[in-house]
């Protein structure tokens, strides 16, 4: 057979007889599947159907991982229905041509293995995964508003049954090594030292490849399917809306309709892809997706390595800071004053890692990394150092003087402060260029963002190294101009103070939360503040109260005087009950949810046009990313300046207008709105 050369594959053919199929995608850092690597995986697999190897074994030459899926900026293109299904197509015939070989075929896989990876992975024989901490392995399509569309769907349910495949794919969830043993979706987790020994051995060997049980085969067949589908459209609606996000309820109707006919399925899917890749809810999400890369940037810095952080402050935020940094592999110092303020915090550590990582063993060995610091030892070996101590200035200011000496001269010096501008902390600095802000939000395990804070004097090389660092421990940085409330506690608080006046009017905070919840917000406004707790938004409310000459409503002083700080306290707006809020069925009288919608919605979106017309942020691409990963604003949207635009600049501001001669200046549309309309 004529030796051929691939821009983006290699192969090689051992002494066994056994071709070892090599995906490399040139010119980029993670295997993606584009129309480009799909036609020349389609041709090899006729190369080597010609050939009639013993087996064929499909792996990665990069070390981060497998395959991440098909590749998203293709998504960008598509024109319509007809151009999705052509793209979908290409996928589905390499797919087949696979499963068709007539000898064994071995997906060895590392790293991550999603969407589109996954799909190629199940259609081989056999899967094979290292057992490593960041191998994951999953189909999240329905995050990007479609389904697995290269028979992915189809494969899943056939290889371990319906209602595992079908929460996997309705969740997008991913799952690590272990998880995927356990479900049936790889056949062995092996080693390092085993990984390439284990394929041969293997393919030699030839069982027969596993399928779902008998009895949960059966589950595909009607009457089963039509109450499986049932009670799954059921649990998908209390989560979210099929009008914002339909892709998990279109496939749960494909799986109804063609269940028990692969073959139909395989054809059903790939059209069901196709009309949801054209529509807007997938676009959106496909922009938020890109812009979650953008923040994943950092090209820089790409040569910092963080491999020891120090955190000063063992409270909530500090604590759980150190324990996420030692959860990533990182080695971490928690210093307080006395090791009663540390223990907690140990404590908490403890029961996130047994949540996430649940053999013992593991635990142990992140607990290991996370070290009681009382006196400060771990500071001179340091690449990081984070404070998280009261919100004092005259404090913060003398701890940074006295640290300034004792830290190695490229180790990050940085702030934790939620509302204390850089230019306060820097005086006795002798190098004011180095201190930097990285303002995590609670809860730390969960809020992706982390917002990179910098001032006039802040050098440029320090902001990439504290991206660079977020980024290393799993989290998306962004970088933010400093300013009182810098973007997302700014932009949140006009929007909570709007909701209590609301509530202050006389309508329920039931009513209030379910109109922001109906528009796609995770979380009303008013059950927000609670859990954020009504001291801490009366504390950033009043530092912002001059600048944005907020307004604060009476009832929240006077909760928090009298102790009612929401959910820690037991009692808020909402009474909690084993911290759950006891809410009040929904009344219809009142406001019309419409004028609710608006009056919380567009405080929101002036407040971005102030944010953009004051420049803390790059551009209104990063100012959406910020509000979709830092406050949850509703990604289906594509970001609350993309909305904005889809909703019509001027309709915005004549809509304002209107709200401006009903409740005040508050409603004044900002400046910025001009020029938004100019450039449209």
């Amino acid at each position: 057979m004529e030796k051929k050369t691939y821009k983006h594959w290699k192969l090689e053919t051992d002494d066994a007889g056994i071709v070892w199929c090599y995906i490399d995608v040139k010119d980029s850092s993670t295997n993606v599947l584009s129309s480009q690597v799909l036609d020349e995986f389609t041709d090899i697999l006729d190369s080597v159907a010609e050939q009639a190897p013993v087996g064929l074994i499909i792996l990665s030459a990069k070390e981060n991982g497998f395959i991440a899926g098909a590749d998203v900026r293709e998504f960008t293109t598509i024109k319509d229905e007809k151009d999705a299904l052509l793209m979908l197509n290409r996928g589905h015939d390499a797919f087949n041509k696979l499963e068709a070989l007539p000898f064994p075929t071995l997906a060895l896989i590392n790293g991550f293995c999603l969407g589109g990876g996954l799909e190629l992975s199940l259609a081989c024989d056999y899967r094979i995964a290292l057992e490593d901490e960041k191998t994951r392995i999953g189909l999240p399509e329905v995050l990007l508003g479609i389904h697995p569309g290269f028979g992915g769907s189809v494969r899943l349910i056939r290889l371990i049954g319906p209602i595992q495949a079908m929460q996997l794919m309705l969740q997008g969830k991913s799952l690590d090594a272990r998880q995927a043993k356990k479900v049936g979706i790889i056949d062995y987790m092996v080693p390092e030292r085993q990984f390439h020994k284990a394929g041969p051995d293997l393919l030699l060997k030839r069982p027969l490849p596993k399928r779902a049980p008998r009895h949960l085969a059966l589950l595909n067949h009607t009457p089963f399917r039509q109450l499986m589908a049932k009670y799954l459209r059921s649990q998908l609606a209390k989560k979210v809306k099929s009008i914002h996000y339909p892709a998990p309820f279109k496939l749960v109707d494909v799986w109804e309709q063609y269940g028990d006919n692969e073959k139909a399925m395989l054809k059903a899917e790939a059209l069901s892809v196709a009309k949801l890749a054209s529509n807007k809810s997938s676009r959106n999400l496909v922009r938020i997706f890109l812009l979650q890369e953008r923040l994943k940037e950092n090209k820089n810095a790409k040569d910092f390595k963080t491999e020891n952080v120090h955190v000063i402050g063992a409270g909530v935020m500090g604590g759980d800071i150190a324990a996420w940094c030692a959860l990533q592999g990182m080695q971490v110092g928690l210093q307080d004053r006395e090791a009663r303020f540390i223990a907690p915090a140990i404590k908490r550590a403890a029961s996130l890692y047994k949540r996430r990582l649940k053999l013992p063993r593991l635990v142990t060995n992140v607990m290991d990394r996370l070290v009681p610091d009382i006196n400060g030892y771990n500071l001179k070996k340091a690449d990081a150092i984070i404070e998280a101590i009261v919100e004092n200035t005259e404090i913060k200011k003398g701890l940074f003087q006295e640290l300034q000496d004792k830290v190695k001269e490229d180790a990050i010096l940085a702030t934790n402060t939620s509302s204390i501008s850089l230019e306060m902390l820097t005086d006795g600095l002798k190098e004011p260029s180095r201190l930097v802000g990285i303002h995590f939000f609670n809860p730390v395990s969960r809020m992706q963002l982390v917002e990179i804070i910098y001032s006039d004097q802040t050098g440029k090389e320090w902001v990439e190294r504290a991206q660079s660092f977020c980024c290393q421990i799993g989290r998306l940085p962004l970088p933010v101009k400093s300013s009182p409330g810098f973007l997302v506690n700014r932009i949140l608080t006009p929007y909570l103070m709007e909701a209590m006046q609301i509530h202050e009017e006389g309508i329920p905070a039931e009513k209030i939360d379910k109109v922001a919840v109906d528009f796609g917000l995770p979380m009303g406004p008013v059950e927000l503040a609670d859990t954020v707790g009504l001291d801490i938004c009366l504390s950033v409310a009043k530092n912002l109260s001059e600048k944005l000459e907020l307004a604060i409503p009476q009832r929240l002083e006077d909760m928090v005087t009298r102790g009612s700080l929401g959910k820690k306290s037991g009692s808020g707006f909402y009474l909690y009950k084993n911290g759950k809020p006891q809410q009040q069925a929904v009344q219809s009288n009142g406001m019309d949810s419409r004028e609710i919608e608006d009056r919380l919605v567009l405080r929101i979106l002036n407040e971005c046009a102030a944010c953009l017309r004051e420049e803390l942020v790059e551009d209104a691409d990063l100012l959406d990313a910020g509000m979709v990963f830092g406050t949850g604003f509703p990604p289906f949207l594509g970001g609350p300046m993309n909305y904005a635009h889809d909703r019509g600049i001027n309709n915005i501001t004549a809509r304002m207008e209107e709200l401006k001669s009903k409740y005040g200046q508050r409603f004044d549309p900002d400046p910025h709105w001009e020029k938004l309309a100019g450039d449209t």
